[in-house]
Parts: C-alpha cells; structure tokens; sequence
C-alpha cells in the first residue's frame, strides 16, 4: 500500500520498539529518525521523490491491516536501462510471517506492469540469509558481489547483488 504521511505514527512507533532488532541491518539514523516527526520527514520525502518519478514508498501490512514495515522502489531509471532498486524492512513483532515476502510480490507487480520497469536490483549484507530467502522466493538469482557496498551498523559492509527481471 502507497505510504502515506499519516502512516508516521505507527512507523515511529514499530522504529522504536525494532530499533536493536533492525540495528544490525540498517545504516545508523539519527536520534530525530526515531520519532514521529523525523517519520513524517522521511515520508515527505519519499513522496517527494515519487513525485519525481524516481521512487515508490510503499509501507507493509500486517495480517489485521496494520502497518508492519516499508518497502521501496528507488533509484527508478528510464530510458534503455528501465530499472530500480528495492528496499524494505519488517518490525520485529511481525517477522518471520511472510509479510516481507508478500511485500516484494506485490512491489514486483508495481514494478513491472504499472512502471513498466524491466529489471529491479536488491541487495543484502552476505550474512542477512533471510533477506536473501525473501528475494529467491520472488525469483531474484545473485548477480555479482559488492565489496564495501553500504554503511551499514557504523561499517562499509560487502553486499550479495540480485536482480529479477519482468520476462
């Protein structure tokens, strides 16, 4: 489902509660990321980017409707290339329920038939195998390696590259 900025509050509040759990996975955020306020920010501008066609905030549901995490398409290039990268995250109360993998299904569909996208790229931490789970499931294969990739946890860390194709 699209983000919205009234989705602030709850994504505050599961940011909190999985701050330790998504510590390890995430880059380090600020004091102000935390909060409702800093969650109306990010969102703003993530909208702001949709706008500019080049991203697509989503946030993840939970069985009962909630809000249980994000996923987004970003960095949406055009032309020949016609591809993006995804990035998406689940709190720590709703994990392991396959919400993640029904997440990038659903964005995989966004991609593909409402962008009209031809490739979307992913990548994970080398030891983050339940991500890698998620994106195998949704017929993403490994691409290639990217050695000191992202910051993550406070440390440029290696990533494993996938990529999954529209045909």
């Amino acid at each position: 489902m699209a983000a919205t900025v009234e989705d602030a509050p709850a994504l505050a509040e599961i940011l909190q509660d999985s701050r330790a759990f998504l510590a390890p996975w995430e880059p380090f955020r600020t004091e102000a990321y935390f909060t409702v306020e800093g969650q109306r920010d990010f969102i703003k501008s993530g909208l702001k980017s949709y706008a500019e066609g080049v991203s697509v905030p989503h946030v993840i549901l939970g069985e009962d409707g909630s809000v249980a995490g994000r996923i987004t398409l970003n960095t949406i290039v055009r032309g020949p290339f016609q591809s993006c990268s995804v990035g998406y995250w689940v709190g720590a109360r709703a994990n392991g329920r396959g919400l993640a993998t029904a997440a990038v299904q659903n964005i995989k569909r966004v991609a593909f038939e409402q962008l009209g996208l031809h490739r979307i790229e992913a990548g994970t931490l080398k030891h983050n195998a339940r991500s890698q789970r998620v994106l195998s499931r949704n017929g993403f294969t490994q691409f290639g390696m990217a050695p000191n990739y992202l910051k993550i946890a406070g440390e440029w860390q290696d990533h494993i590259l996938f990529q999954v194709l529209s045909s």
